[in-house]
């Protein structure tokens, strides 16, 4: 993952934030929007690729681009940076690969454990039985 072709790759746009907030809100286009093409992107490899496309398929549009936005700020500045600062991690746990599991064999003492609970479960049931009269 190239960071610095990544960055020359996103686009933004400012628009007019929704919600309260009285004059300023209706003035000022504080609220920024991040678009990023994935499949066009010259900073990540074939793999890279892939991968984001499988784990960001909720977060794609049809055409594979990868749209945030943030208007958390009163300033289009600290929003820009939060959106990136959001973006990359995302893409950072998306293309974090998960740790192949070792199998192992249980411990003698969770196997111990397992046999005392299953004993107790059996003895309950047979304590449930009312007594054979002979």
């Amino acid at each position: 993952m190239n960071k610095e072709q990544i960055q020359k790759e996103l686009q933004f746009k400012a628009v007019r934030s929704s919600g309260a907030g009285g004059q300023h809100v209706n003035k000022v286009s504080s609220k920024v929007e991040l678009s990023f093409d994935i499949h066009q992107s010259l900073g990540l490899s074939d793999r890279e690729k892939e991968r984001l496309l499988l784990k960001l398929d909720s977060k794609l549009t049809k055409e594979g681009i990868l749209r945030l936005q943030c208007d958390e700020a009163r300033s289009q500045h600290q929003n820009k940076n939060l959106v990136i600062k959001r973006f990359y991690g995302l893409l950072q746990t998306a293309l974090k690969e998960a740790k192949k599991r070792k199998a192992t064999r249980p411990t003698k003492s969770s196997v111990e454990k397992r046999l005392k609970s299953k004993k107790i479960a059996s003895n309950k049931k047979v304590n449930r039985k009312p007594p054979e009269l002979e």
